[in-house]
């Protein structure tokens, strides 16, 4: 990421596209009282910078699930025999390329990660820990929470006023 200096309009894009990507590029300029090609080149400076990760749709998981049929989410603490930089660096590599991991954390006090994870079903569940805990020699403690309900999700970073 190369060095940015941000000024209130960069702060305002960034606040409006994270809550809504799909805002077109007149709609933004015209919020931010910029004309599009203003805007536009900001966007573009700030997805360069890496400040702008991916513009992505997100889903709303309940439907889907019942679309589906199925869908359960857990929130699992994991912690490892060996708590040093290499073996935690190895296992959280590990787990972040597994696509039912949506969510990973390091985390202090307590257990040594906390993932969130996404799959279809109870078996769906047994496979991941097997796969991610179970095959893994330096996994001590696993203790996960099954989703009831969800009732925030907010999946944007808070932004200090400037």
């Amino acid at each position: 990421m190369t060095d940015i200096e941000l000024d209130e309009t960069d702060w305002q894009l960034l606040s409006l596209l994270q809550r809504d990507a799909g805002l077109s590029n007149q709609a933004l300029a015209a919020r931010v009282g910029v004309s599009p090609a203003t805007g536009l080149r900001r966007v573009k400076r700030l997805t360069e910078a890496g400040l702008i990760r991916a513009q992505v749709a997100l889903l709303d998981a309940d439907r889907i699930a019942a679309l589906q049929g199925h869908g359960l989410t857990a929130i699992v603490e994991v912690s490892l025999d060996r708590q040093g930089d290499e073996a935690q660096a190895a296992f959280e590599a590990r787990v972040t390329t597994d696509a039912a991991v949506q969510q990973c954390y390091r985390v202090s006090p307590g257990p040594d990660f906390v993932l969130v994870v996404a799959v279809a079903d109870m078996p769906g569940y047994l496979a991941l820990a097997q796969r991610l805990f179970s095959a893994d020699a330096n996994v001590r403690n696993v203790k996960a929470y099954f989703s009831l309900k969800r009732a925030k999700f907010e999946p944007t970073v808070p932004l200090m006023p400037r």
